[in-house]
């Protein structure tokens, strides 16, 4: 009786700790915040991870930073609690010491709150999407991260195969649908592709039920270079028209309804980091963006 609950014990110590950062999204067309998209197919991604391995192998969780206080019934609360609903019991608050007040305007950078509270924790992997849908979204915070934690980053995942506590096995997307396997030493970073399975659909009564658990962890790092943006709607660029050199009615119907033939390009296999500067460098100037 002993050694079965010792071995109990052991395999519940052991279990993978998998975190996947969320961040608030934005309806393309309404406006109003929501999920982001990316980061609901990274939390999937993880959920079924933990669906395929026994039962207590692996802890999920999900992390939101912000600097500022999230009040309850607020627009960032109900977009949050979107990922409560697709079976979490809480959502972990990434938050400093001292709240900035909202009338503020200054802009908290959030990956050393990140980075600080993941060494803390100490998972073993760390999902996230590729690029969030509200603020910068440059997509450089995993970089970020996995420069800071010394950890390895893996981008454009679809789906994860396994994972066995020392190793993750993926398949990470390419160009034209095709797929790559790889194995990954933890702990390790990585961000999911638009292609991965689409995040199930969140459930309202688990979204109510599930709570939002705030850790405070250092100090608010202002960004001032983000303080001097001016973030403005996007809007549609005008497409680019082909001017049509014909004659007559016949041969500018022809110009207009044929298909451009994408012929271009060269593949680089085997060549040095120069060489491949080289070739970027070259096209850059035939297509004018370098002068």
């Amino acid at each position: 009786m002993n050694s079965v609950n010792q071995s109990a014990a052991l395999g519940q110590s052991a279990a993978l700790k998998v975190v996947s950062l969320v961040s608030l999204g934005q309806h393309p067309v309404s406006g109003r915040l929501r999920r982001a998209e990316q980061d609901a197919r990274a939390l999937e991604l993880c959920l079924t991870l933990s669906r395929q391995q026994p039962e207590g192998q692996v802890s999920v969780s999900a992390w939101h930073a912000s600097g500022e206080e999230i009040m309850t019934g607020s627009e960032q609360d109900v977009a949050l609690r979107g990922y409560l609903g697709m079976g979490l019991e809480a959502l972990t608050l990434v938050t400093p010491r001292a709240l900035q007040d909202k009338a503020a305007e200054r802009v908290v950078d959030v990956w050393p709150l990140l980075a600080a509270r993941l060494r803390e924790g100490a998972p073993q992997l760390v999902v996230c999407g590729g690029q969030s849908e509200t603020g910068e979204g440059s997509g450089l915070l995993p970089h970020l991260l996995a420069e800071s934690l010394g950890w390895p980053l893996v981008e454009g995942l679809v789906e994860i195969e396994s994972c066995d506590g020392e190793h993750l096995t993926a398949l990470q997307a390419l160009p034209r649908g095709q797929r790559r396997r790889l194995r990954v030493r933890l702990p390790a970073l990585v961000s999911v592709d638009s292609a991965a399975p689409a995040a199930r659909q969140s459930a309202f009564g688990q979204a109510r039920r599930g709570s939002l658990v705030r850790v405070e962890t250092g100090g608010a790092a202002h960004d001032s270079v983000a303080e001097a943006f001016a973030i403005t709607p996007a809007r549609k660029r005008p497409k680019r028209l082909k001017r049509i050199k014909a004659t007559n009615a016949r041969d500018r119907f022809k110009a207009a309804a044929a298909k451009a033939e994408g012929g271009g390009g060269k593949r680089l296999e085997g060549v040095s980091a120069e060489e491949g500067a080289g070739e970027i460098l070259k096209l850059l100037r035939e297509e004018g963006v370098v002068r």
